[in-house]
């Protein structure tokens, strides 16, 4: 189902309601009509209209033009509106009339202002009640109150993960960007903002597991190659199993890719991304897995931490004594020398062993370790400054 959500304000322009506009939707198609919601629903044709509004929005206008009613019932909405007094039993019977005019259901959905946090969020509860999960929906915020559309932009992501709506756009009609020459008002698009916010939400992701296959999709929609972006999943998956070198490999044709793209979104976020996946660019394979180990800490993933910083050191010993970092024997000797030499990687290598299978140590050391968030924390961060040679 495609259901349009159209807000419905205040203001007064003229006598009559609002100013009407030639709303220009495309070369093809524009509507001069006073309510935007309207023209939108001719352009969209939506399969149910929704319009929310409070118990002082322009209902008795609004209903007057669309439905032709100039009954008793519209002199009560007309004293309603007045005294801020609209409810829903007001509205019911205009719904169903507009709802016979149009040849799909309107839904009145009233709400309050919206001035404070409970109103706020009551809004966002108030439209996941009138939605099904799956709907596709389009926002039409026009003639809303100024704060609305920053909440509309809140309420489209909040129904896109409760609701598992599709916001398909958001529209605003732009009276103030009217062309003088023309007399045409633009249709503004904004679901670039949703788009945005969902580069945001990547980067969240991404510092909080380590997972920078999150980017693929949205580097894809703004225009780089499938393939180099899909890259980024493939590197994640094999850092993931530690394969360091292969998760390289597939980083550096992505980190090329990023670097020249040009996208606008993509663009906007390159820097942050090359940043969170610099560690491809280290020469060193040693300092690749010392690296990943700081980030690991970072977001408090300890196993991680304890494998890379502990594999790090390895590598480097084995490099330091000029010998072959992916020869197993080499790296099971070099293991063995750096813990005979120095206690506080034999502490990191049991630190290891106890996380990796889930038992609780010997050694009172690395037992007090495993029960005091801090300590842990402050002593994986020590080994990391103090090991690396």
């Amino acid at each position: 189902m495609t259901t349009l959500i159209s807000f419905l304000g205040k203001g007064r322009y003229e006598k009559g309601g609002y100013r009407t506009a030639n709303y220009r939707f495309g070369p093809d198609f524009s509507r001069e009509v006073p309510f935007f919601g309207m023209a939108l629903a001719e352009y969209l044709k939506p399969q149910r209209l929704i319009l929310v509004g409070t118990s002082g929005s322009m209902w008795d206008v609004f209903f007057e033009r669309e439905s032709g009613q100039h009954d008793e019932s519209l002199l009560e909405l007309i004293d309603a509106v007045e005294t801020d007094a609209v409810t829903g039993d007001l509205l019911a019977d205009h719904a169903t009339r507009l709802s016979k005019r149009l040849g799909y259901p309107v839904t009145c959905l009233l709400i309050d202002y919206a001035r404070d946090e409970a109103g706020q969020a009551a809004l966002l509860g108030n439209l996941a009640n009138v939605l099904n999960d799956g709907e596709h929906v389009t926002i039409d915020v026009t003639h809303s109150f100024r704060h609305l559309p920053m909440l509309a932009l809140v309420a489209a992501r909040f129904l896109a993960r409760v609701k598992k709506v599709d916001v398909d756009e958001i529209y605003y009609g732009a009276y103030d960007m009217k062309d003088e020459s023309s007399g045409d008002v633009p249709v503004i698009r904004l679901k670039g903002m949703l788009r945005m916010l969902d580069w945001v939400d990547a980067l969240s992701s991404y510092d909080k597991d380590g997972d920078y296959g999150v980017f693929a999709s949205l580097l894809t929609e703004d225009g780089m190659v499938p393939d180099k972006a899909g890259k980024l999943r493939t590197a994640a998956f094999r850092e993931r199993v530690n394969h360091i070198k292969g998760a390289r490999q597939e980083l550096t044709v992505s980190l090329n890719a990023i670097s020249e793209h040009d996208g606008p979104l993509g663009g906007l976020f390159k820097g942050e991304l090359e940043r969170r996946i610099a560690w491809a660019r280290r020469p060193e394979r040693s300092q690749q897995e010392l690296a990943l180990a700081a980030s690991y800490l970072e977001r408090r993933d300890y196993l991680r931490t304890a494998i890379f910083l502990l594999e790090g050191l390895v590598t480097q010993e084995v490099f330091q004594r000029k010998g072959n970092d992916g020869d197993y024997t080499e790296r099971n000797e070099a293991r063995k020398a750096l813990a005979d030499g120095n206690r506080s990687f034999k502490t990191l290598d049991l630190l290891r062993n106890s996380l990796a299978h889930g038992s609780r140590s010997d050694n009172r050391e690395v037992a007090a370790l495993l029960t005091n968030e801090k300590s842990l924390q402050e002593t994986l961060a020590r080994f990391a400054r103090e090991l690396p040679q």
